[in-house]
């Protein structure tokens, strides 16, 4: 049941982008990529720019090979829906591997560790509400 509620939530971001990008495409910006300080790139998909508002985010995010993010917590609820590759969740000191077609929430009261083995691993992430994308890239370089 709650693969299904996770698949639902990725599902409606994707149908609320496609619907934002047809809706405001002549004003939409170019994709901005991040890069964090151990080499996790972030693209972002939807954000405050291209949606007008605050309601979600979601990014593209590529974890390189044998990486790990330490425990942190994020402000809002943070969904992971695996594309390629596999990854570990870590939420409070219980591990979550998924695989692709996998997906994972993760409540802003939560401890997590995001961990990769030797494929690395591709994800789309989904912030309820948005604001997490300036917050997480405070410290990370821009390369697009």
């Amino acid at each position: 049941m709650r693969q299904m509620l996770l698949a639902c939530i990725v599902v409606y971001a994707a149908i609320l982008t496609a619907y934002v990008g047809a809706a405001r495409q002549s004003t939409t910006p170019p994709a901005r990529t991040f890069q964090s300080p151990a080499g996790t790139t972030m693209r972002v998909l939807v954000d405050e720019q291209v949606l007008k508002g605050t309601e979600v985010e979601m990014a593209e995010l590529t974890f390189p090979p044998n990486s790990d993010s330490n425990d942190h917590r994020h402000g809002v609820t943070e969904t992971m829906y695996v594309l390629e590759g596999e990854l570990e969740q870590v939420v409070n000191g219980t591990s979550i591997v998924l695989a692709p077609g996998k997906a994972a929430s993760i409540r802003a009261t939560d401890t997590v560790r995001h961990k990769t083995g030797a494929a690395g691993a591709r994800v789309l992430v989904v912030w309820a509400p948005g604001g997490e994308i300036a917050r997480v890239t405070s410290r990370w370089k821009i390369t697009q």
